[in-house]
Formats: C-alpha cells, structure tokens, sequence
C-alpha cells in the first residue's frame, strides 16, 4: 500500500470540473483507491464519494492506493490536486 498526504491547492471554481477529472483518471487505474479526510473514507473511483467530502483549497486529504499500479495512481491524482497536471 502507498500513500501521500496532501494540501488541496485549486482555484475554487475549478473544483466540480477537476472532481470529475480525478475519478476519471483513478478509474483507469487498477488499484483500489481510497480518498480519507478526518475520518471519512471514500472510493476514489465515485463522484458522489469525493464530494461528499466537501473538499477545498488548504484542506488535507490522504490519497492511499493498493494494487499493481499504486504508486502511480498516487502520484498522479495527488499532483492533480495539487494543481501541478492540467485536467486535459
């Protein structure tokens, strides 16, 4: 298992577009894939689940992953968070 823990650094208006952009991209992934903030955990791989967390710019959030591919389905959705990919 691998995991990174994460400031969220996105422009606000941004953030339903990039949520829908995160679970498409963890969707190709292999592994199970989990989003915790606080004590909520959600499958990253649901649009209902991350927004449910109420996610926003300076919250943290853990982004764990398990499978073939973890590592870089953890490093790519957390830099997509970060702000540091563009949603293309």
């Amino acid at each position: 298992m691998v995991s990174k823990q994460i400031t969220i650094t996105l422009n606000e208006d941004l953030f339903p577009n990039v949520a829908n952009f995160f679970v498409q991209q963890a969707n190709k992934f292999q592994s199970d894939i989990k989003v915790v903030r606080h004590t909520a955990t959600i499958d990253a791989k649901s649009i209902m689940g991350l927004l449910s967390l109420g996610i926003s710019n300076g919250h943290v959030i853990t982004i764990k992953a398990e499978g073939l591919d973890e590592k870089e389905a953890v490093e790519v959705l957390s830099s997509l968070l970060k702000n540091e990919i563009s949603l293309s």
